[in-house]
């Protein structure tokens, strides 16, 4: 009596999906579109003699969003390489997408309104910084397969970097007199309680986003995708 075998076919679960190759693919891009917003904007003020090194590379946005095109450039790597993303890579995406929504909301909220009495450039890096990055990065984190759980000791990640920014801020602007944004000049109405609480608003809310971010990956971790069918 002889018997039948039927082969199977094994998946390579090493190889990441299709979707995950594509939210790598838009990685990479936002990742390079958030650069050239920033080369424009530097090559834009270079070419109008209103380039002051110190102060462009002091504001949040700047220094956050060169995170960010290092994280997306990474990461958009990994996704067309392997179906889940590191876990140290992950808490680092956790931190920058909180410096990045925190960037959208504060601009929006804040600082769209304002009239700048100093050089204005080209319009279209501006939204990128802080409309169209904080979006796509957001809906990355909520959307894109590969991202495993993180554990709330990853927490503390996101506080790290604008407790040092602030302090920098705080300082460089007492010692020059230059404050990147006017929420931190104590020369403004409230003065120095006014600057306390809205450097307390802001750390509260990248708290609660960094939270949100961890409660999100461990209530629905998308580090396992959809094996394909055989």
């Amino acid at each position: 009596m002889t018997s039948t075998v039927i082969p199977t076919v094994a998946s390579d679960s090493a190889s990441p999906s299709a979707l995950r190759r594509l939210s790598g693919l838009l990685r990479i891009a936002m990742g390079l579109l958030l650069f050239a917003s920033i080369i424009t904007q530097i090559a834009d003020q270079l070419w109008n003699d209103a380039f002051v090194a110190t102060e462009y590379f002091g504001y949040f946005t700047i220094q956050s969003s060169l995170m960010n095109v290092v994280v997306l450039l990474v990461g958009g790597s990994l996704a067309l390489r392997s179906r889940v993303d590191p876990q140290l890579l992950t808490a680092v995406r956790m931190s920058v997408l909180t410096y990045a929504v925190v960037t959208g909301v504060v601009y929006n909220a804040l600082l769209r309104g304002i009239v700048s009495d100093g050089f204005i450039g080209v319009g279209w890096p501006n939204e990128v910084l802080h409309v169209w990055a904080p979006i796509f990065i957001a809906l990355d984190w909520i959307l894109s397969p590969g991202r495993p759980a993180l554990a709330w000791t990853r927490f503390g990640y996101a506080l790290i970097y604008p407790v040092l920014w602030v302090v920098y801020a705080l300082l460089r602007g007492t010692l020059t007199g230059f404050y990147t944004y006017p929420f931190l000049d104590p020369a403004q109405p409230g003065g120095y309680l006014a600057v306390a609480l809205y450097v307390l608003g802001i750390a509260l809310f990248i708290a609660g986003l960094a939270a949100a971010a961890i409660a999100a990956s461990r209530i629905r971790p998308r580090a396992l995708e959809p094996e394909p069918a055989v």
